[in-house]
């Protein structure tokens, strides 16, 4: 590993920013060596695609020593006789930065404005060619560009030790500047320093958690007293979320299937401070270990996770359009799975990290289908700042071009009656 925490931070910048302009250096590579991708060796590909990144996004390493570090990786990937062609390419984007092969921006055509997504702001063609025909040109570019950017750290502050108030002075007391996120009332956003460096970091005063995966928690409207199952918990954020707004009371079982996930759940209800939660091993896809029902049923499902792109830029990547399918049948045998746990007049509420229709409204609106008895309806007790970020049908749906946040589904479901 590298010592110096310097290194080791350029080193993430390089790896993330790489897999994020990947499309964008695999179309140059292919220009610039007048050969296609697949007949080059996946090394060279890789120290092409990393020596852009630092030509093009970063300003500290000259150019020179990037473009020999370059030739000197290929010869020590055994991969000598290609070391004149990393050689020429890399010196050949250098010199031409400031007009690169690239498509233009060009929104009159479809194949054009469908190029300049995919290759130009680096994203697959599937995906970008679904938000183009649902959000419009101007959506999907200012989507791609969100992806493209870096996220800023954000905390939850715990309300069971502190407030966001309280969390903001005391960060500020130890060199660390933030401010009130936009919507959720207990984000912080950290405009410089690291709070993870200060003693805070270890005391259960915060947890680092997205805004839009704090708003989620918020979607449960979980009371004190009330009787709570979370059906995917790890890593925890959202359990420690729920138990603050019990004011640590009530009983939250916390789940997971992977033992390698419940020991992490279980280290962030530690520090949370929370007593009422309850860690347990347990698949949602199979018949729950519970015989009384709970007031709230929260299952944050598996899915693609093509909602937090900017965090997780390899997930583009990996990820292809007949997975989703495969993700929504999983999702749907959970939600039937649980949906017995919830009381009369309880709520089941079903969150994705996911961007795409399948895995959120086919999901719930198939549901709904077989269980005509839930409904959906947002809790009464939503801060106002998150009401606009509600649908017609009442989930929350967060844009990153609309709002600025990961894109993250929610569905409340009321448990009525059942229909005779």
């Amino acid at each position: 590993g590298l010592a110096d925490e310097r290194d080791r931070a350029l080193a993430g910048e390089i790896a993330t920013g790489t897999l994020r302009w990947q499309g964008a250096f695999d179309h140059l590579i292919a220009e610039y060596a007048r050969r296609p991708l697949g007949r080059l060796d996946p090394e060279i590909v890789d120290i092409l695609r990393m020596g852009m990144f630092q030509l093009l996004h970063l300003t500290r390493v000259p150019a020179s020593a990037v473009v020999d570090d370059a030739v000197q990786l290929a010869k020590r990937a055994g991969k000598r006789s290609a070391a004149p062609l990393v050689n020429a390419v890399l010196r050949r984007v250098s010199r031409e930065r400031d007009h690169l092969p690239l498509p233009p921006r060009d929104e009159r055509q479809r194949d054009a404005a469908l190029a300049y997504l995919a290759q130009t702001l680096s994203h697959p063609q599937w995906l970008v060619e679904r938000w183009l025909d649902r959000y419009g040109f101007a959506d999907a570019e200012r989507w791609c560009r969100f992806n493209n950017s870096t996220a800023a750290l954000t905390l939850r502050a715990n309300r069971l030790r502190t407030t966001p108030e309280r969390l903001g002075a005391d960060l500020a007391a130890h060199g660390v500047a933030s401010r009130a996120a936009r919507f959720a009332p207990d984000a912080l956003v950290v405009e410089s320093g690291n709070p993870l460096a200060t003693p805070l970091a270890g005391s259960g005063a915060f947890v680092v958690q997205d805004e839009a995966s704090q708003l989620v928690a918020l979607m449960t409207g979980v009371r004190p007293g009330e009787r709570v199952f979370d059906a995917c918990a790890s890593p925890g954020g959202k359990t420690t979320a729920m138990a603050a707004s019990m004011r640590d009371d009530g009983l939250i079982a916390a789940a997971d299937v992977r033992p390698r996930r419940v020991r992490l759940l279980a280290e962030t209800v530690r520090r949370s401070g929370a007593s009422i939660i309850r860690v347990v091993h347990a698949d949602a896809a199979a018949p729950p270990p519970f015989r009384q029902p709970f007031d709230c049923v929260l299952l944050d499902a598996p899915c693609s996770g093509l909602g937090t792109v900017r965090r997780d830029p390899d997930i583009k990547w990996r990820r292809r359009q007949e997975d989703l399918a495969r993700s929504a049948d999983l999702q749907t045998r959970m939600l039937a799975a649980l949906a017995d746990l919830v009381r009369l007049g309880g709520r089941l509420v079903y969150a994705t990290c996911s961007s795409e229709p399948e895995e959120n409204e086919a999901v719930v609106n198939r549901f709904l289908e077989a269980r005509p008895d839930f409904t959906v309806r947002p809790p009464g007790s939503l801060p106002d700042a998150v009401r606009p970020l509600l649908d017609d049908d009442g989930c929350l749906r967060t844009s990153p071009a609309r709002d600025g946040l990961e894109a993250f589904f929610a569905a409340p479901l009321v448990k009525a009656a059942p229909v005779r």
